[in-house]
């Protein structure tokens, strides 16, 4: 084991002197415990706001590039300096708790570590390491976890270059370019001994030896550490390793898994961190436990029940959660390359070439392969999807690895996901929930009790607030475009695609995700006329905003792309319909907060849960979806609208037409005339009762609160208890 150097807590970005005064906003800015406490955020907005629009929000890039006179006006300025002492009590008080949920509840079991591994983590728009709806939920757990003060540590990768950039050109056709961060940028530190040296480990991939460095991100209370191979001591290829997010090679890939799975629990084990528990977001993380049974059976009195001692330490501390209905959106691996990379591994394992690929290997219509959720499925106890409907379709899907139970009996429970409802909440609706919420309730967000008082919000502060939140919108959408336009490369008609005719006060409705081709972003387009009507009456406008990646791979998604953007380049739809591109954590934060109505079409049942109506929900959004993933639980006839019904379609195309048909009824028949009935005082008071009846039933049962006490009490701790009892054996692996 190293011995580490403690965690380094500057008082200021390193090279960067700042005034006594103020002197902590460094600390605070490498501590991402600013991203859901809105007011922190204006610590920095305040002493230059368009320095901090500027650099995206980043307060490590914005410390460095921040002009000294500023710092010192800020240091000087009395109000200035009692607001950032308040904020940095608050910010103390939080990571100096002890009685924290967790606390309270399993005091027993404080000393434990849980270790949390996915292969992408969307904290914040300032680092690029996400690519979407999973990446997003990582760190709203980690978020959550910090906040129950859950003794949880993520495993993950530095990212070079993120996920791609997004351009698209004149013709509607999407474009990817990256850009490469640079780390002294970032809310990141290298992981250190205590003599300084950077901590690194190696991985074994297919005859050569690859070295990964440590970074950490400070996530509140909660240790984030970041695997990253662009070093000097690795081939030019190794180093780009974990460049880039998702990358469509297949042997870039297989080693990304190794490197994230294998070279994870290695890295733990080099930082002194043993942990009770085990829980795999994705299958992609799946390879940490041939790590964890290669260990054990190096460490374990050698006899013939070796490996099945092995198996049953490593299962029954182990959770998986499958997060993929879609069967392309799990990896798969020839046996073949399967071979080229684990040939030296499995006789560590005490295993044969065939024993080694049963653990992963399923059959496939074009032949057999080693997949990683099966592997995942086979070497974990606790395993669930992420909806009561996934959860059915997971079991469905997986019934072929228990074939001798029913499908009702296969071993996939479900935990529907959550939001982070302080990440997400607009700063407006903070203010407004402290004054009709009660004092404290941030300490109770899953309890419907909290959200009952949304009653008591008066019709017109609710609405006030959400008018102010459309023109924030509007006026950041408009601006984007007018930046776009000063560049000079871009044609006029893109400017009006881009939203600079957006109007702030009609009826707008919101689609934003990625647009692989089963979320059907492009199911309005099956009338276009009855679309070109709706948006264009002259006194109940409506207007649509898109949003959305498709993978640079994704060919079929990128045309979905081309064609909804060639419609909204047509003069017939006036400015109604807008494309944003470079879709992003800002951007989507900005569009759940300032939409009228959340659309979701996906094509049922292939949406596995889905969060962005949640984050849209709490701020007083409508949702108009598909009963499909979160929905079809959430929905309750009050609280929104619902496309379509439970029926179950063997054909696409009468899906698509039924679908669109209810859609285009709903919108014409009840959401713009609910939205546009206006009492003498111009407020829709019957709009913001289904307003109210929205934020409280989704507010507390869709929230991270919720769900990660849920991933707590049902896998995590029978998972820890477990490992207490055979702590001995479990420590008996030696330590990298």
């Amino acid at each position: 084991m190293t011995t580490l150097k403690a965690p380094n807590h500057a008082a200021s970005v390193p090279g960067i002197s700042l005034p006594q005064q103020i002197g902590r906003l460094g600390e605070l800015a490498y501590n991402l415990w600013w991203t859901w406490h809105p007011e922190s955020r204006r610590l920095f907005e305040r002493i230059d706001a368009v320095l901090w629009e500027q650099v995206a929000h980043n307060p490590v890039k914005f410390l460095q590039q921040v002009k000294r006179k500023n710092l010192n006006a800020a240091a000087q300025d009395r109000r200035y300096v009692e607001f950032y002492n308040r904020i940095l009590a608050e910010f103390d008080a939080y990571m100096g708790e002890t009685d924290t949920w967790f606390a309270r509840t399993y005091p027993n079991l404080l000393g434990q570590t849980i270790a949390y591994f996915s292969m992408e983590f969307g904290l914040h728009e300032s680092l690029p390491m996400y690519a979407g709806g999973l990446g997003v939920l990582s760190g709203d757990h980690l978020k959550e976890a910090s906040d129950l003060g859950l003794p949880l540590v993520a495993v993950g990768f530095l990212y070079k270059q993120g996920y791609f950039r997004q351009r698209i050109t004149e013709d509607g056709w999407q474009e990817a370019y990256f850009d490469k961060i640079e780390p002294n940028e970032l809310a990141i530190t290298p992981v250190r001994d205590t003599e300084g040296q950077e901590v690194r480990v190696s991985v074994a991939l297919a005859g050569r030896t690859v070295l990964a460095r440590i970074w950490r991100v400070q996530v509140g209370r909660v240790p984030l550490f970041l695997l990253d191979t662009d070093i000097e001591a690795n081939s030019p290829g190794d180093r780009e390793l974990t460049a880039r997010l998702y990358d469509a090679d297949p042997d870039m890939r297989i080693s990304q898994f190794i490197i994230l799975g294998i070279g994870g629990v290695r890295a733990l084990r080099a930082l002194g961190i043993q942990p009770a528990v085990w829980h795999m977001n994705e299958g992609p993380s799946a390879f940490l436990n041939l790590e964890r049974l290669r260990e054990l059976m190096n460490a374990l009195p050698k006899g013939e029940d070796t490996w099945e001692r092995a198996l049953e330490l490593v299962r029954t501390t182990t959770v998986f959660t499958t997060h993929t209905s879609v069967p392309a959106g799990h990896s798969n691996f020839p046996l073949w390359m399967m071979e080229k990379y684990f040939s030296s591994y499995w006789g560590e394992l005490g295993l044969d070439r065939d024993s080694f690929m049963a653990l992963g290997q399923h059959q496939e219509p074009w032949g057999t392969v080693f997949g990683v959720t099966p592997l995942a499925l086979r070497l974990s106890a606790y395993r669930n999807a992420v909806s009561e409907l996934h959860g059915q379709v997971s079991r469905k899907m997986w019934h072929v690895l228990w074939p001798d139970r029913s499908e009702d009996e296969v071993p996939i429970t479900s935990i529907t996901n959550g939001v982070h409802t302080a990440t997400w909440l607009a700063r407006r609706f903070h203010r407004l929930f402290d004054v009709y919420l009660g004092p404290d309730w941030r300490e109770r967000l899953d309890d419907p009790a909290t959200w009952e008082r949304i009653w008591d919000i008066p019709d017109e502060e609710l609405w006030a607030v959400r008018k102010h939140l459309k023109r924030q919108l509007a006026a950041y959408i408009r601006d984007r475009a007018r930046q776009q336009w000063a560049s000079g490369k871009v044609h006029p008609i893109q400017i009006v695609s881009a939203g600079v005719l957006l109007d702030p006060y009609a009826l707008t409705i919101g689609f934003a995700r990625r647009f692989a081709t089963y979320k059907r972003a492009t199911l309005l387009l099956r009338d276009t006329e009855r679309l070109r009507r709706l948006v264009n009456q002259p006194d109940r406008p409506v207007q649509f905003i898109f949003a959305g990646k498709a993978h640079p791979a994704d060919d079929p998604g990128k045309h979905f792309i081309q064609q909804l953007y060639q419609l909204v380049k047509q003069p017939a739809f006036s400015g109604r319909l807008v494309f944003l591109e470079d879709y992003d954590i800002r951007l989507a934060r900005l569009l759940v907060q300032g939409v009228d109505v959340w659309l979701n079409t996906p094509r049922r049942p292939f949406e596995a849960s889905g969060t962005s109506g949640q984050k849209a929900a709490i701020n007083g959004v409508l949702h108009l979806s598909v009963l499909d993933g979160w929905w079809r639980e959430g929905y309750n006839g009050q609280n929104g609208w619902a496309i379509g019904d439970d029926t179950d379609y063997n054909d696409y195309e009468a899906q698509d037409a039924a679908d669109c048909e209810s859609l285009y009824n709903l919108l014409e028949n009840e959401v713009v005339p609910l939205y546009y009935d206006r009492d003498p005082d111009n407020i829709p008071r019957q709009w913001l009762k289904k307003v109210r009846a929205s934020m409280a039933t989704i507010g507390p049962a869709f929230s991270t609160r919720r769900m990660v006490k849920e991933y707590t009490t049902t896998m995590y701790i029978p998972a820890m208890e477990w490992y207490l009892l055979r702590r001995q054996e479990m420590q008996g692996a030696p330590v990298r």
